[in-house]
C-alpha cells in the first residue's frame, strides 16, 4: 500500500474481524470486512475477495504473502473477472507450487537436486521404506508447504513414525493438502536463495541471493543480502540456473527460487533445488536494499504489462542488508508462541534516507511492520510482529546497526524475541558468517537464557541503576509536606546483578564503579523508559540504549541482548541482605502445564494409564504448528482436566500425574 501510494494508486484493503482495526485496514482509501478471524474463513476465500474488488471498482489484486494453498484458482478467477493478478500467470504457480511437481520440472530443466522420493506415499510404513532407501537423516514435506509448516527432520525410523502422520495433518490443515515427500537431509547446510523479477515480454533477471541459513524449526529468522558464503562464479552459477527454471514454466512478475547448499562444499558446486516461491517473500527488503530496487513498484508494473526497463548487467550489489524478524514468541520459554495486547510498540527510529541502492554511506535502519501500538497478536495467524532491516557498505556495520536497533526497540505485552536476535548479531560465529541451517540449535542446545554480557557492560549497568536509584531518591525526597528535614539522597550503593555486587558511588565529579570511575554521559528523569549510556565501551565511543523499568528493589534492564535485574540498596543497608531466606519453587513436575494458549487437538493418555518419561501425552495446535507434549518423567495419569478440542490458556493444567 505505500508503494501504491507513492505511485498515486488507491488502495482497497479486506480484513477479517481479527484484523478490523489493524494498520493495513487504516491505511486504505476503502475496506471490505470479509469474515470471522479465522484464515479459511476469510482471508483464504477468493471468492470473497474478487466480491470486494467487484464491489469497489479495483482493477488490480496484490495478494501479499498469502493465498499458498489457492494460489493458481485465485489467479484464474482474477482472470476470468477482468481484474489484474499482481503475480505469477496460473501455470507457473500451479507449476511451482507443487514441490513434488517442481522438481520434476528443475531437474528437466538442467537445474540441481536434492536426491529424495517424489512419488505419492501410501502410508506410515511406506515413508520408513522409503526414508531407509534414500539414508537417514531425510526431511518429510508437505507438498503444498511453505513458512516452515509441514516440515518434519527424521533421523530415525522412529522419528518418521512419528512424524509423518503429524506432517500430512499440518499440510491438510494449513494448505488443504495432506501429500507428503520425502528427500535426503544436506547436513552443514546452508539456506541460499536467488530473487528473480521476469516481465511479460520474455524477459527474466535474477537480483542476486539471500541467506537464509539462520532457522528455527524450517521458519527464517535472520536473513541477509548477499550471502558471505557465495561467491561471484556460485552467484552467476545459481542466477542462470534459477532463471532457466523460471524459463521453463512461463513465468514473469517477482518470485524466489530457493537453494539448500553444502557447506563443506568449497568449489560452490555443491547446491541444489528446494522450491521456488511465486510470489513476493517476507524478506524482500534486504534484496531491495541492496540493489536499490522497489520489488512492489515492479510487481505491479509488471502486471499492467509494462518492460523491466534493465538488463541483468544492471543489477547493482551495494553494500549489505541484514533483517531480523521480530516475532511473538518467547525464547526463554523455549521460543512457545505468544499472544496478547501490544502494550507498547515503539520501533527504533528509521532512517529517513531512499533505497540504499544508490550508493549511501551511513548506515540505514528501516522497519516494516503491520501492527501498531495497542493492537492484538492474536493465535489465528503468523506470529511474526515486525521486520527490522539494516544497510551498511561493510556486513560488520550492517550487524552493529542491528545490534544498536534490537537495544531500541521497544516492545512489551506478548513474548518477543528481540533479545534472542541481539544475542544472534553478537555470536561470534553469526560475525564470521561461519552459517548453517542447524546455527540455532548448535549454539543453543539447552535453551536461550539471554546473551551473556562481559564485564565492562555490567559495570555500565551498575552505574545506570545506581544514577537512576539516586534520581529516584531525589525525587522522592521533594514531595510536599514531609516530616523533618529534606534527606539527601544516598551516595553510595551496592548494585547487585547477576548475584554479583557492584559498589557504586554517584557524586557531581562522575561515578566509581568497584572503585573505577567511568566516563559516562547519562540521562534518567524518573518514569523514562530508556536511558542513552554515551562513553559505554572499552575506547568509550559507544552509545549504549538500555530499557529500564521499576522493579523491586531496584530496576530490569535490557540491552544487548538480555535482561538484568538489578538489585539497589544504600551501602549502609546492603550488607543486611544476607540475612533474607530465599524463596524455593514449587515443584510442578507432576502436572502436565500448557505451555501456550492453543488448541488441545489430541490426548493419548487417559486416567490411569501408565507414562514413561519422554512419551507423548497430548498435542497442542498454536498459531497452525501442532507442538507434541511429552511426561517429564515416568508415572500414573491421576486425572485429566481437559479434552480434546479444548481451547487451552498458557500454563493451564491439561492432566496431573501421580
Amino acid at each position: 500500500m505505500r508503494t501504491a501510494k507513492a505511485m498515486g494508486i488507491k488502495t482497497v484493503a479486506v480484513y477479517s474481524d481479527a484484523d478490523a482495526r489493524a494498520p493495513h485496514v487504516l491505511m486504505a482509501d476503502e475496506s471490505v470486512r470479509l469474515g470471522p478471524a479465522p484464515a479459511a474463513e476469510s482471508y483464504l476465500k477468493a471468492e470473497l475477495i474478487l466480491l470486494a474488488a467487484k464491489e469497489t471498482g479495483a482493477d488490480c489484486i496484490h495478494p501479499g504473502y498469502g493465498f499458498l494453498s489457492e494460489r493458481e484458482s485465485f489467479a484464474l478467477a482474477c482472470a476470468d473477472a477482468g481484474i489484474a493478478f499482481v503475480g505469477p500467470p496460473p501455470n507457473a504457480i500451479a507449476a511451482m507450487g507443487d514441490k513434488i511437481e517442481s522438481k520434476k520440472l528443475a531437474k528437466a530443466a538442467g537445474v540441481n537436486v536434492v536426491p529424495g522420493y517424489l512419488g505419492e506415499i501410501d502410508s506410515t510404513d511406506h515413508a520408513v521404506e522409503i526414508a531407509s532407501g534414500i539414508g537417514y537423516p531425510v526431511m518429510m514435506k508437505a507438498s503444498a508447504g511453505g513458512g516452515g509448516k509441514g516440515m518434519r527432520l527424521a533421523y530415525s525410523e522412529q522419528d518418521v513414525r512419528e512424524g509423518f502422520e503429524a506432517t500430512k495433518r499440518e499440510g491438510l490443515a494449513s494448505f488443504g493438502d495432506d501429500r507428503v515427500f520425502i528427500e535426503k537431509f544436506i547436513e552443514s547446510p546452508r539456506h541460499i536463495e536467488i530473487q528473480l523479477i521476469g516481465d511479460q515480454h520474455g524477459n527474466i533477471i535474477y537480483l542476486n541471493e539471500r541467506e537464509c541459513s539462520i532457522q528455527r524449526r524450517h521458519q527464517k529468522v535472520v536473513e541477509e543480502a548477499p550471502s558471505p558464503f557465495v561467491t561471484p562464479k556460485m552467484r552467476k552459477a545459481m542466477g542462470e540456473q534459477a532463471v532457466a527454471l523460471a524459463q521453463a514454466v512461463g513465468y514473469y512478475s517477482a518470485g524466489t527460487v530457493e537453494l539448500i547448499v553444502s557447506g563443506a562444499d568449497t568449489t560452490g558446486e555443491g547446491f541444489y533445488f528446494l522450491e521456488m516461491n511465486t510470489r513476493l517473500q517476507v524478506e524482500h527488503p534486504v534484496t531491495e536494499e541492496i540493489t536499490g530496487l522497489d520489488l512492489v513498484e515492479l510487481m505491479i508494473r509488471v502486471a499492467a504489462g509494462e518492460p523491466l526497463g534493465f538488463t541483468q548487467d544492471e543489477v547493482k550489489l551495494n553494500g549489505w542488508s541484514i533483517e531480523n524478524r521480530v516475532y511473538a514468541e518467547d525464547p526463554y520459554r523455549g521460543f512457545l508462541p505468544s499472544i496478547g495486547r501490544l502494550v507498547r510498540y515503539n520501533p527504533p527510529e528509521t532512517s529517513p534516507l531512499p533505497l540504499a541502492g544508490g550508493g549511501a554511506e551511513e548506515p540505514r535502519i528501516r522497519v516494516d511492520d503491520g501492527v501498531r501500538e495497542g493492537g492484538e497478536v492474536s493465535m489465528f495467524y503468523d506470529p511474526m510482529i515486525a521486520k527490522l532491516i539494516t544497510w551498511a557498505p561493510t556486513r560488520d556495520a550492517a550487524i552493529a546497526a542491528q545490534i544498536a536497533a534490537l537495544d531500541a526497540f521497544e516492545l512489551a505485552g506478548p513474548g518477543n524475541n528481540i533479545d534472542f536476535l541481539s544475542a544472534i548479531m553478537q555470536h561470534p560465529r553469526f560475525q564470521s558468517g561461519a552459517l548453517t541451517t542447524g546455527f540455532i540449535a548448535e549454539e543453543y542446545p539447552d535453551g536461550f537464557h539471554g546473551a551473556p554480557a562481559d564485564a565492562e557492560l555490567l559495570k555500565t549497568l551498575a552505574a545506570v541503576a545506581a544514577f537512576a536509584a539516586t534520581a529516584e531518591a531525589d525525587r522522592a525526597r521533594r514531595i510536599d509536606g514531609q516530616l523533618g528535614r529534606r534527606l539527601r539522597p544516598p551516595a553510595d550503593w551496592v548494585v547487585t546483578i547477576d548475584k554479583i555486587d557492584h559498589a557504586v558511588t554517584v557524586s557531581t565529579d562522575g561515578i566509581m564503579v568497584d572503585g573505577e570511575e567511568l566516563d559516562l554521559s547519562l540521562e534518567y528523569t524518573p518514569g523514562d523508559r530508556m536511558v542513552v549510556a554515551d562513553g559505554h565501551g572499552t575506547d568509550g565511543d559507544e552509545h549504549l540504549t538500555i530499557r529500564i523499568a521499576k522493579a523491586r528493589a531496584g530496576f530490569k534492564l535490557t540491552a544487548r541482548g538480555a535482561s538484568h535485574v538489578a538489585r539497589v540498596l544504600p551501602a549502609r543497608v546492603a550488607p543486611y541482605t544476607a540475612h533474607l531466606i530465599e524463596k524455593v519453587a514449587p515443584d510442578l513436575s507432576k502436572f502436565l502445564i500448557c505451555p501456550m494458549p492453543g488448541l488441545l487437538v489430541r490426548l493419548d493418555v487417559a486416567a490411569g494409564d501408565k507414562v514413561e518419561a519422554g512419551q507423548a501425552l497430548a498435542v497442542v495446535e498454536a498459531m497452525k504448528m501442532e507442538n507434541i507434549l511429552r511426561a517429564e518423567k515416568t508415572g500414573t495419569v491421576k486425572s485429566v482436566a481437559a479434552k480434546t478440542g479444548d481451547s487451552l490458556a498458557v500454563d493451564q493444567v491439561i492432566l496431573e500425574l501421580d
